[in-house]
């Protein structure tokens, strides 16, 4: 699997007030659970996990199975033959599915080209060439990410509230703190006190660094400040909270192209990371999220999150092939460890 490093020694979505203080309570109760625990460097470490990590996707990506794996054998049932009315039937399944409109019309136009070839000559052939053309819509051309290429590496996460970013961002700094690195959070979202309160607790948790300001800050200000401490006490990731949520888009847009005009102005590689973090329950949404986020500011990387609570899996084939954008990571479980590298091989067979 590809890593961002070598390891050392080892729009749509409804606004509301996101990542709220229950959320954040239940977050930290479900990763204290095993606080006391030594850290974890392999899934079958963890007795609570079904052994074996493709098996643990699996079990994390049921319901997306269930939805879509039900359909596929109510299609296939019984035939003996594949025609234009079994790929009618599939595309209405893929659609439902949320792989998207634009997605599944490509699928299905790729199958139909082998169907008049003749090479469709079995259910059998039909599920290998779903597959390969899924696997293929999820491998992005991109350079993969290599955070020690600069020091400090400035990741600036954007979304809108209530996808997630803030414990994502906290997942993000026990991974690379695992991994032996210094991290740095930075509360950026001044819009709401309760970020600054919420990221505050999970730095404490995660033991990485943290900078903030008042609630109501100018958040330039604070990622200035951030950067420049980052530079002198010599850590290695800086990992940017922003806000999701102001009065219009207009007012959200603007702050974060200044946001990144300031880290530019510090840094002229960085931010060396734009990481649109989409929550993957909400479907379609993630695709006009990604458009807008994308048109404004250039992002370089996607994080889905709660794919584990949702049968939407799809929109993973969906929002990779509408914007050649690489997702980074994908959330499967609440869990700090519960964030993983996504890898399209391993997405692919545990779907099917």
């Amino acid at each position: 699997m590809a890593r961002w490093f070598n390891r050392r020694g080892k729009d749509d979505a409804p606004d509301s007030s996101g990542e709220n203080e229950a959320e954040t309570q239940k977050s930290l109760a479900s990763s204290t659970k095993t606080a006391d625990l030594p850290p974890r460097h392999s899934l079958d470490a963890d007795p609570e996990k079904p052994s074996g990590f493709l098996t643990y996707m699996r079990s994390r990506l049921r319901k997306t199975r269930q939805a879509f794996i039900s359909q596929l054998d109510r299609i296939v049932l019984g035939r003996k033959e594949i025609d234009q009315d079994v790929l009618e039937e599939l595309e209405e399944v893929l659609i439902t599915s949320d792989l998207g409109v634009d997605t599944t019309q490509r699928l299905i136009a790729s199958l139909e080209e082998k169907l008049h070839r003749n090479e469709l000559t079995d259910i059998d052939r039909l599920l290998f060439y779903l597959k390969e053309e899924i696997r293929r819509f999820l491998k992005v051309e991109a350079p993969p990410l290599d955070v020690k290429a600069h020091k400090p590496f400035v990741v600036m996460a954007v979304g809108v509230n209530g996808v997630g970013k803030t414990t994502t961002l906290a997942k993000l700094a026990a991974y690379f703190q695992e991994a032996g690195l210094r991290v740095m959070l930075v509360a950026a979202d001044t819009f709401r006190a309760a970020a600054i309160e919420q990221l505050m607790r999970w730095s404490e948790r995660v033991g990485a660094e943290f900078i903030k300001q008042s609630s109501g800050a100018d958040p330039a200000a604070v990622v200035y400040d951030a950067i420049t401490a980052a530079q002198a006490r010599g850590v290695d990731v800086v990992l940017i909270d922003t806000a999701g949520r102001l009065h219009t888009k207009v007012n959200l847009m603007e702050e974060l192209k200044k946001v990144k005009r300031v880290i530019s102005r510090q840094i002229d590689t960085a931010p060396h990371e734009v990481l649109l973090i989409l929550d993957a329950t909400t479907g379609q949404n993630a695709i006009s999220q990604t458009r807008l986020f994308h048109q404004e500011l250039g992002v370089s990387g996607l994080v889905l999150t709660k794919l584990d609570g949702t049968a939407k899996g799809g929109i993973v084939a969906g929002v990779c092939q509408e914007f050649q954008i690489p997702i980074r990571f994908i959330g499967l479980g609440e869990g700090l460890d519960d964030l993983k590298e996504f890898d399209p091989e391993q997405f692919v067979a545990a779907l099917f």
